[in-house]
């Protein structure tokens, strides 16, 4: 079993930084595929960025492709996300989430995560 705790949202202007961080517990962190989701208002969840158990491997959707970098300690069970050059548009509640290992090295789909944090809210104000 793994339980996640994500911390790090807050309110910043456009182009602006933020940093996230989703704490891990359990045996199971470090074989797994990590991924981070967002829920904007009236919008589906959507993956964002995932990391493979190792870190070698990464996933970035478009739109946030060279302003969000995803990374992962196993050591300290931890899975971090830097947001830079922040737009209204990433206004959002932040999710980390652990693939369950289904299809592939990670998956778009938020039914193939099985373990999730509670969230953290990012606003980014123009």
């Amino acid at each position: 079993q793994v339980q996640l705790v994500e911390s790090g949202g807050g309110l910043v202007q456009a182009g602006g930084s933020l940093r996230l961080s989703c704490a891990a517990s359990g045996r199971t962190f470090t074989t797994r595929t990590m991924g981070w989701f967002r829920q904007a208002p009236a919008k589906e969840r959507e993956l964002v960025t995932a990391i493979s158990w190792s870190g070698r491997s990464t996933w970035y959707t478009d739109s946030v492709k060279g302003r969000f970098t995803i990374s992962r300690d196993n050591a300290k069970k931890t899975v971090n996300l830097q947001l830079s050059s922040l737009k209204p548009e990433d206004t959002a509640v932040y999710y980390c989430a652990a693939y369950s290992g289904s299809s592939g090295w990670f998956s778009g789909s938020q039914k193939d995560y099985d373990y999730w944090g509670q969230g953290t809210q990012v606003t980014v104000s123009s």
